[in-house]
């Protein structure tokens, strides 16, 4: 097999049954396109245990300037820093025939800006405790990226910059992941030839629109903002122009979430106001703090992360189908081509239980504990060198670890667009749960 790029010069995305090569990979499929790199589904060639991985491939016409090239490197080159269950995870970074490309794990699932539109699609919401979990888990990503240090000991000083719904990915076993944590910092010198803030401003904090300096406690906005999202259905900040919502957010007047529903708590009021509040000397000053309040909550609410796994197949039955059934042809598709030829019933079958994610931007996986490899001593030394039950709930039901049941049929719903905007259709984002007089 060799590499068939097209006419224009551009990858061959391949298919699940079809895999294309790319250097020690095979690609399986386009799964995103954003403003600086396209994503695909990938397997390695000479690898025997059943794995998928997602390969960001840098856009050729960025990779022609070096600053760009420089910006993927560095995204790289932190992002193989941050081995914590809740950021997807980096494998490697390198070059492939003059293409750079950072290989990660791949999550099947669904990111938090289209699971929030289809719950306005079909009149659902997402339940409390699953909203609580959901920003627990982004809060224990932050905290580990914003305590990070390099090998002398000394503070990175990470900041993600970038914490919105788009980039927060909620695999179909139960996992939350948070993606894309290195470009945001370095595409914020360039968001006016790329494109990458617009939709954005709805999830910065007051002195991020203002143009201050950044510490953590930024990150800990947005992740109040997203938490209010899940509660309440409702944007937070919103407005008609540009400058309209930018003063929203510079004001930060925030209603309760149980204006909106009465099944948040007084307790989760106060939560996501401390972690909303203007001033960052009243917020929350760290994400662990935030996660130990939340993980307070979860204790009280009797949840089990099944259930987040359960929410999911069950929101999205028809694509969770399809994912198992391309998971499958991705791995029996290495008996093609130059491979040996094996029996379909010789493949590892492809379990409810299969974990899959995807880092892509512009999520089961367990603990990664094992020691620091040599690329990411490397890359560590690089970056710092470039220095829902409320009080009327009923007790949750147990999730089955079966397949849930069929379900009756929903309606598909397009895409997010490659501009990062998560506007719902139809304006029925502000209708869904009208504020309580």
């Amino acid at each position: 097999m060799t590499e068939r790029p097209n006419s224009d010069g551009k990858l061959q995305p391949g298919a699940p049954n079809d895999p294309v090569p790319f250097g020690k990979y095979y690609l399986l499929g386009l799964i995103a396109r954003g403003g600086m790199a396209e994503v695909y589904r990938a397997r390695p060639r000479e690898e025997s245990a059943g794995r998928l991985l997602a390969i960001k491939v840098m856009r050729p016409q960025l990779a022609r300037e070096a600053r760009f090239v420089d910006m993927f490197n560095r995204e790289g080159q932190l992002a193989m820093l941050l081995t914590t269950r809740c950021i997807v995870e980096t494998t490697e970074i390198g070059r492939i025939d003059g293409r750079h490309y950072i290989a990660m794990e791949y999550i099947g699932g669904r990111d938090l800006t289209q699971v929030l539109r289809r719950c306005q699609e079909t009149n659902q919401r997402i339940p409390v405790p699953h909203a609580v979990y959901i920003a627990a888990r982004i809060a224990e990503g932050l905290a580990f990226a914003h305590q990070l240090t390099d090998t002398d000991g000394r503070p990175l000083n990470i900041v993600n910059r970038d914490v919105s719904p788009s980039n927060v990915r909620l695999s179909y076993d139960g996992d939350v992941k948070l993606l894309d944590f290195g470009i945001a910092q370095a595409l914020m010198k360039f968001t006016s030839e790329i494109g990458v803030l617009k939709g954005k401003f709805s999830y910065m904090s007051p002195e991020q629109i203002r143009g201050m300096p950044l510490d953590a406690r930024t990150d800990i906005f947005s992740t109040g903002i997203i938490l209010h999202e899940m509660l309440t259905t409702e944007k937070l900040f919103r407005g008609d122009t540009e400058f309209a919502l930018m003063e929203k957010v510079r004001k930060a007047d925030v209603p309760l979430p149980s204006e909106y529903n009465r099944r948040v708590t007084t307790e989760l009021d106060a939560i996501v106001l401390k972690a909303l509040a203007r001033d960052v000397t009243d917020r929350y000053q760290s994400a662990a703090d935030l996660q130990r309040d939340l993980d307070g909550l979860i204790e009280g609410y009797r949840f089990d992360p099944k259930e987040l796994r359960q929410f999911m197949r069950q929101m999205f039955r028809k694509e969770y189908a399809k994912e198992l059934e391309e998971m499958q042809l991705s791995l029996e598709s290495r008996t093609l081509g130059d491979m040996p030829a094996r029996s379909s019933a010789s493949m590892p079958a492809v379990s409810a239980e299969t974990t899959a994610t995807t880092g892509f931007g512009s999520g089961g996986s367990v603990p990664v504990t094992a020691p620091r490899t040599q690329p990411q001593a490397a890359a560590q030394a690089a970056v710092a060198s470039n220095g829902g039950a409320g009080a009327g709930d009923p007790p949750p039901r147990q999730a089955k670890a079966s397949t849930p049941p069929p379900l009756p049929q929903q309606p598909l719903l397009d895409e997010p667009g490659d501009d990062g905007s998560d506007k719902p259709k139809g304006g029925f984002w502000g209708s869904l749960f009208k504020r309580k007089k």
